[in-house]
């Protein structure tokens, strides 16, 4: 199962709550804030680590205070918590991942499982043709799905959904679209098949070995304003056959007011599954 918690930066604008959340970051997320020249992004940067930090702690129970957490790189720069050697929860380690947009904050936890989740706005558009950019970053087989869809909205917002998903699956690898471009992997999004990857002829080359099929994926609309991908590791897809339909990921999404209000909204007009 995997949880969401989310926030609309929109929503938080009184001063003084948003000085708490910044005593929640660590000096060097400060700084970071801090560097920021926009007050906009700035307040995202808190608000983002701010989401995280909280979120995290609701996971132990409340026993790591917000403050306490400390985090690692791995070798291609996403985050993960590292566990203080003495402490129970390192037996059951909570893997999270952060996605944002100018108008919302999502956070992903899954426990014992890698996890990865992208948000884009619906209404995002693009300076350039969306065809010339699915050439440049899917694959052959993606294109000619987008090229079949004759309405340019529905086009968009078809890129948009397939985006999401393969964001999702690189920040799940923990690799960045370096580490597993685009073009290595392709996506079906089949509404009753459910969503299927697949490794392209470009994944045998040397460096992509880690790609594998073993993930789940999730895609819904949220808040009404944004496309949300999650994947998640599945081991138990390693015996399935590549007809087998993927198994449907259990979902729980959260809109939050840190420290002040926390909503369940699935099953609601907030979350509204697409695959």
């Amino acid at each position: 199962e995997v949880h969401v918690w989310y926030l609309c930066p929109d929503e938080l604008n009184n001063q003084s709550q948003l000085n708490m959340y910044e005593e929640l970051l660590s000096p060097s997320e400060r700084e970071y804030a801090d560097s920021m020249k926009a007050t906009m992004l700035r307040k995202d940067v808190v608000l983002s680590r701010a989401l995280l930090r909280t979120t995290l702690s609701r996971y132990t129970g409340c026993k790591i205070d917000p403050r306490s957490f400390e985090f690692k790189k791995n070798k291609f720069g996403k985050p993960e918590v590292l566990w203080p050697l003495d402490d129970s929860t390192a037996e059951q380690p909570l893997h999270f991942n952060i996605s944002h947009t100018t108008s919302l904050i999502a956070c992903g936890i899954a426990i014992n499982a890698h996890i990865g989740i992208d948000v884009e706005e619906k209404k995002r558009n693009t300076t350039k043709n969306i065809l010339s950019l699915a050439r440049r970053y899917f694959t052959p087989s993606e294109v000619d799905s987008l090229a079949e869809i004759s309405d340019s909205d529905a086009q968009r917002k078809e890129f948009l959904k397939l985006w999401t998903l393969k964001e999702a699956y690189v920040k799940a690898l923990g690799m960045g679209f370096s580490g597993a471009p685009f073009s290595t992997f392709s996506i079906m999004l089949e509404t009753s098949k459910g969503i299927r990857i697949s490794k392209t002829s470009n994944a045998s080359r040397p460096g992509y070995d880690h790609l594998s099929e073993n993930w789940l994926f999730t895609l819904a609309e949220l808040n009404s304003s944004h496309y949300m991908s999650v994947c998640i590791e599945d081991s138990s897809r390693s015996q399935a056959g590549p007809e087998d339909s993927p198994a449907p990921v259990g979902l729980k999404v959260w809109k939050t007011v840190p420290f002040v209000e926390d909503t369940l909204v699935s099953g609601t007009e907030a979350v509204k599954l697409i695959a």
